[in-house]
């Protein structure tokens, strides 16, 4: 009862409500592209420095000095460079 009344209001039978939302208006690309616009915006524009993130932290990151080492000897370097930051108390252990 109470959704009858709610659905049969003159707000949503007056002519503007209809007019907003027509077929063809929603159909479009170019509709679509105008009204999100500023949305489509911040998408390229977080997806070009999430990019540009990605690249600077895989560079930097593969050209450590332990990156050519395997196994064993990959190990016994990263332990290296733990003591070296430790010894410059660049890391502080807890």
């Amino acid at each position: 009862m109470v959704l009858d009344t709610i659905l049969s209001s003159p707000s949503l039978k007056s002519p503007s409500f209809r007019r907003q939302f027509t077929k063809d208006g929603l159909g479009s690309w170019s509709t679509l592209v105008e009204r999100h616009r500023f949305l489509l915006t911040a998408l390229v524009l977080l997806a070009v420095l999430c990019t540009v993130y990605l690249y600077f932290a895989i560079t930097s990151g593969a050209s450590g000095t332990c990156s050519g080492l395997n196994g064993a000897q990959r190990a016994s370097c990263h332990m290296e460079l733990v003591k070296d930051s430790i010894a410059k108390g660049k890391l502080k252990i807890l």
